[in-house]
């Protein structure tokens, strides 16, 4: 009797072995349809939590002392409630007040920036010769996060860097030039096309300029912190 031969572990050729990222996010989702009259929205709302409830408008006019008249007009969209009558219903309801605003379409900025013309600025800790021109800022926003987008262009006359250390997330990506850039322990050489995507509270900055001139995408996120926690 012949043995078989022992089967093959080693993976098929071409065949991807690395883990897949698990992400929870889905990029193509699309949110259902705000509301962008804020009465309209609250009303909406009003009438929603009520219906899941399984309660009539007589009912939730009497837990809230509001006429029936009123409560009509609110989940109509017709009348702009009072914060004290958003608080009587948000206890009727058993919600938040906050629920009443989730269709609200508040305004959502965006910033368009053409070829050259990016906001050069003077960053902490930039030597000679180092080229930041911001890309778009927007503040306020509904994430809670703030962004950096920086297009930094080294020259022959640039520096090297001190290394960086700061809160948040930073994502570098190469269009030009070569560099080594180090991020903790670790250098990465970085060609166009290549990204490193790092926890930024690590000293990380360029630390050898390979071949000049460099360009490179530097994109900052870190927490909004303005009510200063």
């Amino acid at each position: 009797m012949t043995d078989k031969p022992a089967s093959d572990s080693r993976p098929a050729a071409g065949r991807s072995t690395a883990p897949r990222a698990i992400l929870r996010q889905d990029p193509h989702a699309v949110r259902e349809a705000k509301e962008n009259n804020l009465e309209v929205a609250i009303g909406h709302e009003v009438r929603a939590f009520r219906k899941h409830l399984g309660i009539t408008g007589a009912d939730l006019a009497s837990a809230t002392g509001i006429s029936l008249g009123m409560l009509s007009k609110i989940e109509n969209g017709n009348t702009s409630p009072s914060l004290t009558t958003l608080q009587a219903l948000a206890r009727a309801l058993g919600v938040p007040v906050t629920a009443f605003f989730r269709r609200f379409e508040g305004e959502r900025n965006a910033v368009f920036v053409k070829a050259g013309e990016g906001l050069e600025i003077e960053r902490r800790g930039t030597r000679s010769g180092h080229q930041y021109k911001l890309l778009g800022h927007i503040g306020n926003t509904a994430s809670g996060v703030q962004v950096e987008p920086y297009l930094i262009t080294l020259t022959a006359d640039s520096d090297t860097f001190p290394a960086f250390q700061h809160d948040g997330l930073e994502l570098i990506y190469m269009l030009e030039g070569e560099v080594k850039y180090r991020h903790g322990e670790k250098l990465y050489t970085m060609r166009p096309g290549d990204s490193l995507f790092f926890d930024a509270d690590a000293r990380h900055g360029p630390e050898v300029l390979v071949k000049l001139p460099i360009r490179f995408l530097s994109i900052i996120s870190y927490p909004d912190r303005r009510d200063g926690g």
